[in-house]
This record gives C-alpha cells, structure tokens and sequence, in this order.
C-alpha cells in the first residue's frame, strides 16, 4: 500500500493493489510455516504439540486478519471517508539503493567461520550438548516444605551430581503460592543417571544435609500400623447420600488423621501419587487413578467447599486396588514426595534424536517442493533450502559456543547458561526454519515481480528486490526479536533454551535471507541458464563449421 501511494495512486487503488500484489508473498510464507507446524505436531511430545497447536492456530487467524478482515476494515473505512490520507514511517528511504549482492564473498567467509567454529565446538561438547530426552537419563519433580532460591536449591544438588551437569526448573502449580519470583516450591531436576532411585536418594540426601526439607505428610496411621488400620467396605458402610461411592463396594478403606489441615485435593493428590508410583514390569499398575479414589471428609465438613480444610477423613479405594497395593500407597504417601518422575532409557533417547532429525529433512523436502510448485523453478526451492540449513547449523553452532562459554562471568550476566538440546529447542530451530522461510519467500516474491519475464536473473534485479522489501524486512525482524527477548529476559528456566534459539535465530534468519539465499539463488540461475544455452551454442559451432 505504501509503494502504491507514493507512485501516486487514490487510496482506494492503494488498497486494492497494496492486497493484490502482497497475496501471493502472504500465502507462500504462511503455508510454509504452517508445514513446520504439521511436521511439529506428528513428531513431537505433547507439550511441543501444543506450541504447534498453538503455532497452527496462530498462522491461520494471522492469514485471515492479513487477508480478509484487515482488507474489511480498510475498505470500510476507505468507503466511509474516514480515511482519506495514510501516512506510513519509513525506517528506510524509498530511494536507498544499496548494494548487497557483491559483497556476497564477505558473507561467505562469515557463515563459513561462524558454522564451522560452532560446528567444531559441537563436536567437542559431544554428550553435553544435548539434554536427558536425546542422552537418556532421570526427570524428577520435588516439592519443599519452604520456598527457596532456585540457585541455592542447584548448589546443593551439584554437591551429589559432581561428575555431571544438571538441569534445574523452578515449576509452578495452581494454588501454589509464590511471593518471590526468584524463590518456588515446586522444583524439576533433569539428569543424565538412569536409575531413578538412585536420583530420589541423592536429592533426598542433598535436602537433609542442607536442611532443606523435602515435603513429606505427617498423619496417622503410622508406617508400621497401616495394615491393622485397612477395613473392607461393606454395602452397609455405603452413605445412602453419595451414589458416587456405591462403585467402592467390597473395597478398602482406612481412617487417617493429618498433623496439619488439608484439603480433600490435597489428601487426594498425596495419595493417588504414591498408588500412582506402583509399577509392574516398568508400567504403572493403576491408571484410572480419579476412579479409583474417594476422600471422605468427616460430616462436619462440608463438600460443597472443595478449599475445606480438615485434619481427619476417611480413604477409600475400589476394589481393583489389592489391599497389599492400599497398604503399599498409604506408607508411601508419608515419604517425601516426588509428584513427577521420568526416565529415558538410552535406546529411546536415539530414537528421539532419529525422530529430530527427521523432522527436520521431512520439513526441508515437503518445503522444497511446495516452494518448487509454486515458483515453478526448482531453484527458488533449493536456495531457500540453503539458507534454512545455513540458519540451523549457525543458530546450533552458536549454542555450542556459548553453552561452552556459559560459565564465565560476562555470559553468565546475560543470563547464558549450559544449554541443553531437547525437544523444546528441536521446535525452536523448526519455529526459525519457519522464520527465515517467510522472510526469503517474500524476497523471492519481489525478485520475481521485478525480474517479470526476462529468462534472466541479473544481480541488478536482486539488489533492487532486497532494497524494496529491506524496510519490511527490518520492521519484521525487530518487532519479532524484541517479543523473543523479552521471552529470553524474563521467561522462566523451561523455555530459557527456546527462548535463546529464537533470540538468535530471528538474527541468522533475517541475514541468511539476504546474504545467503539471494546469492545461492543467482548462481543456481546462471549455472542453470549456462547449462541449457551450452547445446544451442554447440549446435551454432557446428553449422557454422559446416558451412
């Protein structure tokens, strides 16, 4: 719209033309964004399925504002003489006209020492590079009785971990009051030790030795006398009030009194994680906890008030818990609690790099055929593929670089630590795949709009596209990078990784998109030009020498 208007058009033709002309640079990005987001979703855990749920969603309504509602709105406004003069701040002049293509030596030596020192630093870390999902190893979740800080909370557990770095995430949970960003409850250790009793043994001695204490109900019956206080349910026992225990027939039950007052939820949770934490062959013997399970609050209490607070109350269970599993679950909800534990074998762990990997070629091939399609060369394909995989091995490169560097003091301050690979940063370098796609897509549309039908691609006509679209570039890029660093400042631990990647990554997308695709793109196009003007010339010769 800007461009028509300073060519002197009415607003109403700047309107339609503005649309006309940015459709297919709209549709194009966007569609090959929305591939990274299929591609996420089929490969990914559920919480990076969600971020690609979340990413899907968010290209489509962003296409439907651009395309639909967007133009509404000025075409409404337009008709209504509400807005007759657009005034539009240009960080950029419209008559700048730099050279970018013959500098193309200078990006080269630059990618080439970036890649290749990070890639070199990469191969060094080797194991450290990548978290516990692609090295295999323990995720456990622990509460505290008291907040403390997450940096004190690590010092004390690198004390049992000395051969090893470890991961710390403060969490947070609903209901779970925190009066100090700094301070939590609620703490997650990653670490590469398989066992994960093992790993609950060092965070349990790391926590008494530092007096620290871990959460941990005091109740009765006591350990030793569950077993006498465990009672069959009889139908004759069911409240005639409460149709929702009548399931609970011929099941156990026991009375428990708690030293401090606790919610029906509460009990509830403390007790569905240990029945929870028994296992047969490696899998949970109980899935279906909530069924499984009632709290029965004394009569005093009333249900209605799930936030009720009590210090007795009955634990019932079905009758598919095994009076030996009831007994099992009731001495374990009195040892410290550990709400969360996982463990990656390393067999899994290379299958998930397998499936990261080919995320990433699956994302590549189903790009350069889209790209192909729609550009109806081959080569618009294959040059954005070469700045996308330029971006990856810079932005991993980069990682490794300061990952290795993140314990001296100036890294440290800005807040760089040993970044893990896992699979939040595998959606990252896809989320840059998607980035950089949309920025050279919107380049090469341009190159093609001012290239028109000449059948060849001149370094002029790809100077003159990059400075028509560097102020949209450079408006892109800086809204784009100042939400991800701020996501990097003051987002938490779990995404401190995915936030860096996208802080660095928005930076690599928006040079490769210049300096890396447009050149590798004219190269392409003149070697191929050569190769199909080689036999004509062949052909000439011979007549020539013929006659």
């Amino acid at each position: 719209i800007r461009e028509e208007l300073n060519r002197g058009s009415s607003m109403r033709l700047a309107i339609q033309n503005g649309f006309g002309r940015a459709l297919s640079a709209i549709v194009d990005a966007n569609l090959t964004t929305l591939i990274t987001a299929v591609v996420l979703y089929t490969i990914g855990t559920d919480q990076v399925r969600g971020f690609a749920v979340t990413l899907f969603i968010g290209i489509v309504m962003s296409m439907f504002t651009a395309l639909f509602f967007g133009r509404l709105v000025f075409d409404i406004w337009e008709r209504k003489r509400w807005l007759t003069n657009l005034r539009m701040l240009s960080i950029i002049s419209p008559n700048i006209s730099l050279q970018f293509i013959n500098k193309w030596r200078v990006a080269v030596v630059a990618s080439l020492l970036v890649i290749v020192v990070g890639m070199v630093t990469f191969g060094i870390r080797g194991s450290d590079n990548f978290d516990i999902d692609f090295s295999g190893g323990t995720m456990l979740t622990f509460e505290l009785t008291e907040p403390q800080k997450i940096e004190k909370v690590r010092e004390v557990l690198e004390e049992k971990f000395p051969d090893e770095t470890i991961t710390l995430e403060k969490l947070t949970r609903e209901g779970l009051e925190e009066t100090d960003a700094d301070e939590g409850l609620l703490f997650r250790v990653r670490s590469r030790v398989a066992n994960v009793d093992d790993v609950e043994q060092r965070v349990t001695e790391a926590m008494e030795e530092s007096k620290y204490h871990l959460l941990q109900l005091e109740m009765t019956p006591k350990p030793d006398a569950v077993a006498a206080a465990i009672k069959k349910i009889s139908e004759g026992e069911l409240p005639e009030d409460q149709d929702d225990l009548l399931d609970f027939k011929d099941g156990y039950m026991a009375a428990a009194t708690f030293e401090e007052p606790l919610t029906e939820g509460k009990i509830k949770t403390f007790f569905t994680t240990a029945l929870g934490g028994i296992e047969v062959d490696g899998e949970p013997k109980y899935v279906d906890l909530d069924n499984l399970v009632r709290i029965v609050p004394p009569s005093t209490v009333s249900r209605a008030n799930p936030n009720a607070e009590m210090k007795t109350a009955e634990i019932w269970v079905a009758s598919r818990v095994a009076e030996a599993d009831f007994a099992t679950a009731l001495k374990g909800m009195q040892e410290p609690q550990f709400p969360g534990k996982n463990s990656f074998a390393s067999s899994v762990a290379d299958e998930m790099k397998w499936s990261a990997v080919q995320a990433i070629l699956v994302s590549l091939i189903a790009i350069v055929a889209y790209i192909w399609f729609r550009f109806q060369r081959i080569t618009f394909g294959l040059a954005a593929v070469a700045a996308v995989v330029h971006d990856v091995l810079a932005v991993l490169g980069i990682v490794a670089m300061v990952s290795w560097l993140s314990s001296t003091t100036g890294f440290a301050a800005l807040g760089i630590e040993d970044f893990k690979i896992n699979l939040p940063m595998i959606a990252a370098f896809l989320t840059i795949v998607g980035y950089s796609l949309n920025d050279t897509i919107v380049v090469f549309d341009r190159i093609r709009e001012v290239r028109g039908k000449n059948p060849a691609l001149t370094e002029q006509m790809i100077d003159t596209s990059l400075n028509q679209t560097l102020s949209r570039t450079l408006l892109t890029s800086l809204t784009t990078w100042f939400v991800v660093a701020i996501l990097f400042a003051i987002g938490g631990a779990g995404i401190h990784g995915f936030a860096f990647c996208l802080v660095v990554g928005v930076i690599v997308g928006t040079y490769s998109s210049i300096y890396v695709a447009s050149p590798v793109l004219l190269w392409l196009m003149n070697r191929e030009t050569k190769s199909t003007n080689r036999p004509a010339e062949t052909e000439t010769s011979k007549a020539a020498a013929a006659g």
